[in-house]
């Protein structure tokens, strides 16, 4: 079949990789893609959101599945252009509903959510610019350290956490009365802290049947240490070390049945991807947010240790015949570094050379922001390349990916040094 893939970055590049490793994908379109799409498939200049351009393509290609990779195609309803178009319907579009999106594209429909299915998350309230004084009031009521989110979608950025109440206050005060995130922050979550340790679970389902996928921890912080800015991630590891079976009978039981079973409830159409951001406070997992994809670089380190055929999978999910298929998981474990240009997540140059990817030995470079130009490979976004390798363990894959990294360069270039650091010991 010809499948057509949404998406530019990291996650997609790491989808066509798989996909294109299929006998049941005989043509692979990306749109737009990257330079490392362009290697394996085939690039589609087209926007992720010109729902139009799209289906002319799906039309003229004689595509029979949509693989959808980020979030906003969702949010805007992708899949419900395609079910209530006559000559799309029958295309099996892999992304849940406008409804199902909003579990990402609203942090308030989440918190609500979670709250009518009896899943743990934390205590919240949720405010707009008429209530922003309530909303610094309510900040008194907590203890610090204060977390604000911004209602809808702010491209990962939009959470800030701090210590002091004079600044979750200010903060408030420019989400809400100066737009700081756009329309993103035209309604502002505050949730209670949670302490704990991060991990993030990955479910693939159709609506009825689910699968756990494995694993995985990312880095969102651009310094060492987890200091400094957020950003799209610095790099992940997968499985997570303490995410044992006692923890992931907990996940699977409190948060992805009724989940799932909540989706079914209340008739909203999924077919895909939920990412689940949980944390684990001391031994209790409870869920920060949703997405209604699969994390950048998370999807880097997850993929690679899927055994099973992804169209037969993604073929199950359009089919809801999910439960028919065995999940077979690699025993190893993944890390993936993110190289980033200097800068990032805050202003930084496009259109450096990128030199060394062909001298990689035993690891896989996912290009997230490349383009190619005469016949030279050049960075074209804020996080540029991934290294993912395999390891006996997640030390063994960081050494690895690590030591492919001295043979990488372009100007500027700046990674993590200590992917996995919080996980030793």
């Amino acid at each position: 079949m010809t499948i057509l893939l949404l998406g530019s970055g990291g996650r997609e590049h790491a989808l066509a990789w798989k996909l294109t490793q299929s006998p049941f994908c005989e043509k692979l379109l990306v749109a737009p893609g990257n330079a490392g799409t362009a290697q394996i498939a085939t690039n589609v200049n087209t926007s992720v959101t010109d729902f139009q351009a799209i289906k002319t393509i799906v039309l003229q290609e004689q595509v029979a599945m949509v693989v959808v990779g980020p979030e906003d195609p969702l949010v805007q309803g992708i899949y419900d252009f395609f079910q209530n178009d006559d000559q799309l319907k029958n295309i099996s579009v892999i992304g849940p509903s406008k409804l199902g999106a909003q579990l990402e594209g609203s942090k308030e429909f989440a918190k609500k959510f979670l709250i009518r299915h009896g899943i743990p998350t934390a205590a919240y309230d949720s405010f707009t610019k008429e209530t922003v004084e309530e909303g610094c009031a309510f900040l008194e009521t907590l203890s610090p350290p204060y977390v604000l989110k911004a209602d809808g979608l702010a491209a990962g950025k939009g959470v800030v956490i701090l210590s002091e109440l004079q600044a979750a206050q200010t903060e408030l005060r420019q989400m809400l009365l100066e737009s700081k995130f756009g329309q993103a922050s035209a309604k502002v979550v505050i949730e209670e802290f949670l302490e704990g340790i991060e991990l993030s679970c990955f479910v693939l389902t159709d609506g009825k049947n689910y699968k756990i996928l494995p694993t995985a921890k990312d880095y969102k912080r651009i310094g060492v240490g987890d200091t400094g800015l957020n950003t799209g991630g610095m790099g992940a590891i997968s499985p997570v070390p303490f995410a044992d079976s006692v923890l992931m009978d907990k996940i699977e039981q409190r948060i992805v049945i009724p989940t799932v079973k909540g989706l079914q409830e209340e008739n909203i159409p999924y077919r895909g991807f939920i990412f689940i951001g949980l944390i684990n406070v001391k031994g209790e997992p409870m869920v920060i947010e949703y997405n209604v994809r699969m994390g950048d670089p998370e999807t880097e380190v997850v993929i690679p240790r899927l055994k099973n055929d992804l169209v037969e999978l993604f073929s199950a999910v359009a089919q809801q015949k999910l439960n028919t298929v065995n999940l077979e998981i690699d025993s190893r474990s993944a890390a993936t570094v993110m190289l980033v240009s200097g800068g990032y997540p805050e202003d930084y140059q496009k259109g450096k050379v990128i030199s060394g990817i062909d001298s990689v030995e035993d690891s896989i470079v996912f290009h997230a922001g490349t383009k190619a130009e005469n016949g030279q490979i050049l960075s074209n976004g804020g996080r540029v390349l991934a290294v993912t390798s395999f390891g006996d363990d997640f030390q063994q894959a960081v050494k690895k990916s690590y030591q492919n990294i001295n043979k990488l360069y372009f100007d500027t270039m700046y990674y993590r040094p200590d992917i996995g650091f919080d996980l030793l010991g």
